[in-house]
């Protein structure tokens, strides 16, 4: 007696129509997010920018934003990735309704409204307050860098770039010598050409000495801005001596020429091209509920911003603020006692296994500094600090491991934010859905 197996005809049609219910089951994250969409987001601002009657009917705005939100949250942020999902994934389709939009649509609907899609991350921290993810009774600030979607290898420092200028300049000169020879001769054989082309090669070279230019002008842009604001108001010329020549960047200012707002920043061990993301986040749940991206290497100007965006998001101030060393400064400390906001900030970094803290901020006695020092040592394993660690660097590793989210897409340090702002509002849209399901 043989086996009896189920029978298995991958060709056999449906009596009914499926329900997608039947391929996806009730509770899965791709439900909560389409019905979340549909149902508790505000989209006017995506909704209003269709108002031309005319032409083939778009994909449903709502479908595409319900769409974006459920492939970041499954670490998915190509717009071609998306699109495949689209076509081999059911939890995808259960979202879209079986409908296949391609890349370019994706790309589109993303770059038109991404300023919107980004808003909506206070909209969904809302959410997560109603659900009980957010206290605001410890909010731990810290910042990851995360690479830019540009080559350390594109970037040039002002002196090579000055070395490189005359260089090309030669070498472009020599070239157009050969092209115009070589246009002569062609015109001479086929008659058909205007004469003034140039070939590609040369082109190519010639576009790369307009790059270095171009960088090497807005270095010295930026450096006669900072001269000029570092100016004391009181300081006059005097009519009767020379204009002072212009100042000069530093010859190590560097520029890269993919994404010109990035910047060159360590990264354990080794320096990437890079932006620096900064994260808010409550020790409830571990929701963000501040974020913002800058193309600076320093922490320290950032906390103050992020605590003041904690009260615009949430409509209370934090009671109690940590962060590391590198957010420990004099006037970091008066802020917050401004605010009222109880703060537990290291004053030095302290290695596994030694007592004493190192690279210590110098403190003068009776400064903010020696009194929160002192605040964190009388505090010690019960100081709110050592929680620090264990509430916001996890939510770094969720992202970038967990979510897969290691490198920007975008370019320019405006779009660069707003996609800082999806992604962080994918992690909380996770974190909603464990709450809810």
């Amino acid at each position: 007696m043989t086996k009896c197996f189920r029978p298995w005809n991958p060709k056999q049609k449906w009596l009914l129509p499926p329900e997608i219910t039947e391929f996806i089951p009730e509770g899965h994250p791709a439900h909560f997010v389409r019905d979340l969409v549909v149902e508790q987001l505000d989209l006017s601002a995506i909704l209003g920018a269709y108002e031309e009657d005319r032409g083939f009917p778009p994909f449903h705005p709502a479908m595409m934003v319900a769409l974006l939100l459920y492939a970041y949250t499954q670490g998915v942020y190509s717009s071609r990735k998306i699109a495949k999902g689209c076509i081999e994934r059911m939890d995808f389709a259960a979202v879209t309704g079986f409908q296949k939009p391609d890349f370019r649509t994706i790309g589109v609907f993303r770059r038109r409204h991404l300023q919107a899609l980004a808003g909506l991350f206070q909209q969904v921290l809302a959410l997560c307050r109603q659900a009980g993810l957010v206290t605001l009774g410890h909010v731990a600030l810290d910042g990851t860098k995360v690479k830019a979607n540009a080559s350390k290898h594109k970037a040039m420092s002002y002196d090579r770039m000055e070395k490189a200028e005359s260089e090309f300049a030669e070498v472009v000169k020599g070239w157009l010598e050969q092209a115009e020879i070589s246009d002569m001769g062609e015109d001479f054989r086929f008659r058909n050409r205007q004469g003034d082309e140039l070939p590609a090669w040369v082109a190519n070279k010639a576009e790369r000495m307009k790059k270095i230019r171009e960088a090497k002008a807005a270095l010295e842009r930026e450096a006669a801005e900072k001269a000029k604001e570092g100016k004391k108001p009181n300081d006059k010329d005097d009519d009767d001596q020379d204009p002072p020549e212009p100042p000069k960047p530093e010859p190590k200012s560097q520029r890269n020429f993919t994404d010109p707002e990035s910047r060159i920043m360590p990264m354990k061990g080794s320096f990437e091209q890079c932006y620096n993301a900064q994260a808010g986040v409550d020790a409830k749940a571990q929701v963000i509920v501040a974020c913002d991206v800058v193309n600076t290497n320093a922490d320290c100007p950032q906390l103050l911003g992020l605590v003041d965006q904690v009260r615009a998001n949430l409509g209370r101030k934090p009671k109690v603020c940590s962060a590391d060393a590198g957010y420990c400064s004099e006037a970091n400390l008066a802020g917050l006692e401004v605010r009222k906001i109880r703060a537990y900030i290291a004053t030095g970094r302290q290695k596994h296994g030694s007592k004493a803290a190192t690279h210590a901020k110098n403190g003068k006695p009776g400064s903010l500094i020696s009194k929160m020092r002192e605040r964190l040592k009388r505090g010690g394993w019960r100081s709110p600090y050592r929680l620090r660690k264990q509430v916001v660097e996890p939510v770094f590793g969720q992202i970038k491991q967990a979510m897969g989210f290691r490198q920007f897409l975008l370019r320019g340090l405006a779009k660069v934010k707003a996609e800082w702002q999806l992604v962080c509002l994918a992690h909380n849209l996770r974190k909603l859905t464990k709450a809810i399901a």
